[in-house]
């Protein structure tokens, strides 16, 4: 796929402002992308949409085919008489700069069920045709999601491992009686999604008649505890009891000195192709209807994986195995056409690993954050770049570029400081004018660096498993001199 040269910003979703403790989709997500088209940027660049699990990482979810349910609009059902302002009358006092998931969860959740009662109770004709038919569209996964939510409910949150033999092994009599017993809850996991999806459709048909398109992502591995990996137990690695034999992650890189353990199963890559893959290309439909382009994550996986014992304490002793690698992208291309994809391509990488990216012909990711530690060989430096790759200052997973500045030594500090010709006094500024004059065709920075934010406002630090994925964008935030600062730098790029 051709792009063109561009720009654009990362913000997560759940980052927005607003007042019910987190992000949602509704008039603070139409005013950011009001700011993102008349700054001249034309990508709006997100994190996984699907709702998270523990730990409250959009890349361990319960799905990898639903919604986020944390984000749905309150203001729009409020405006469709789903909910009336004293079922908020409670809302705790939220702190504007981070979300509380755990209040989130208790509170937010027990106001969407208030709408489904409202909903069910009530009439609403059109909104009653509208959910049938998105059931109805949805049919591949959604009856397992929501029952597999209604059963969790059931459970106390335990994960489906810990469920009786029947409901781990699906008997059919045996879900045929839970979906009986646990209908009302059921139902209403499934009116969560078709709320989250129709205000997600509805937020990116505004995005495409602003000319703003949306980078989505896609984690390579779903997480144990969710309803893909209950529904569809051949196709992972696990034991008669549902448990994993082995599980994902990373070795010791720049990132960590131990690796990264996942613990996501690893997929039966044999069986995927005995069946044409054809869960995966349901998957990227599923997700391609809901962005432009995916940045593929942890791609280095489809060519070789790091295969970790499941009862391991970190992620050190593992061992390569070979993914589906050009077999999988040749039907994916054969079903799709042209590939949208970026190709995240970080970490310690065997050869094979680029020539599959190039001879796919995908864009990797250059990270300037990563770019002034040794010398001018780095790859990461601006003057190696080449045009099909995507410049980041960062990512969701590093410093922002103020906390890196702090972090690091004097000696890199100086290093950059010479490279860029600047005192470092407005560091990330430099470095995002370095990302914006850079031959990438597309440059991205997430919002924190364009606020000039230290790590106060980091996103994740990989393998910390609590803390993360909390920053908020204040209300103040999308200035004029803001967006008029971000437009002049667009135009002297030639990034408009």
């Amino acid at each position: 796929m051709t792009f063109n040269r561009s720009s654009g910003i990362l913000l997560h979703p759940t980052s927005l402002p607003g007042p019910n403790g987190i992000g949602e989709l509704g008039p603070a997500a139409y005013r950011w992308i009001d700011f993102l088209a008349d700054a001249g940027c034309r990508y709006w660049q997100i994190l996984p949409l699907g709702p998270t699990s523990y730990g409250d990482s959009p890349y361990q979810c319960f799905s990898a085919f639903a919604g986020n349910p944390y984000l749905v609009s309150f203001e729009r059902l409020l405006e469709e008489g789903l909910l009336v302002p004293a079922d908020m009358q409670d809302r705790p006092e939220f702190d504007p700069e981070r979300v509380d998931f755990g209040v989130i969860y208790q509170w937010k959740l027990a106001v969407l069920d208030k709408a489904y009662e409202r909903f069910a109770a009530g009439s609403f004709d059109m909104l009653e045709e509208k959910f049938a038919a998105f059931q109805e569209e949805h049919e591949h996964w959604l009856p397992d999601f929501a029952l597999f939510m209604a059963l969790k409910d059931a459970h106390g949150g335990k994960p489906w491992t810990d469920w009786s033999a029947a409901l781990r092994g699906r008997e059919k009599r045996v879900l045929t009686r839970a979906n009986k017993a646990h209908a009302p809850n059921v139902a209403k996991h499934a009116f969560r999604q078709f709320l989250f999806f129709q205000h997600w459709i509805d937020v990116r048909t505004y995005a495409h008649s602003k000319g703003v398109q949306i980078i989505g992502d896609a984690p390579i591995f779903v997480a144990m505890d969710s309803a893909d990996v209950w529904a569809n137990p051949e196709r992972f690695y696990l034991d008669d009891s549902g448990q994993p034999t082995v599980v994902a992650g990373v070795p010791p890189d720049y990132f960590s000195e131990t690796g990264q353990l996942w613990g996501n199963p690893l997929y039966r890559w044999d069986l995927h192709k005995e069946n044409g893959y054809s869960w995966w290309l349901n998957r990227l439909s599923m997700v391609l209807s809901t962005v432009d382009i995916v940045r593929l994550d942890h791609f280095r996986g489809f060519y070789d994986y790091w295969e970790i014992p499941a009862d391991a304490e970190t992620a050190v002793n593992g061992e390569w195995k070979k993914g589906p690698a050009e077999d999988f992208f040749k039907a994916v291309e054969d079903h799709f056409g042209s590939l949208p994809i970026i190709a995240e391509d970080l970490g310690e990488l065997s050869p094979g690993v680029y020539k599959l990216r190039d001879k796919l012909g995908l864009p990797g990711m250059k990270i300037l954050v990563f770019a002034f530690t040794d010398d001018e060989s780095n790859l990461f430096m601006p003057h190696n770049h080449t045009e099909n790759n995507v410049v980041y200052t960062g990512t969701h997973d590093n410093d922002t570029v103020l906390g890196w500045w702090n972090r690091v030594e004097e000696r890199e500090r100086e290093f950059a400081r010479r490279y860029l010709n600047t005192t470092g006094d407005d560091i990330s500024w430099d470095i995002i004018r370095a990302a914006w004059e850079s031959v990438c065709f597309f440059a991205l920075a997430p919002m924190q660096d364009f606020l000039a934010l230290d790590n106060r406002a980091r996103m994740n630090y990989p393998g910390v498993p609590s803390g993360n994925w909390q920053w908020r964008m204040q209300e103040d935030a999308l200035t004029d001199e803001l967006k008029a600062k971000i437009r002049t730098l667009n135009e002297k790029t030639n990034r408009l």
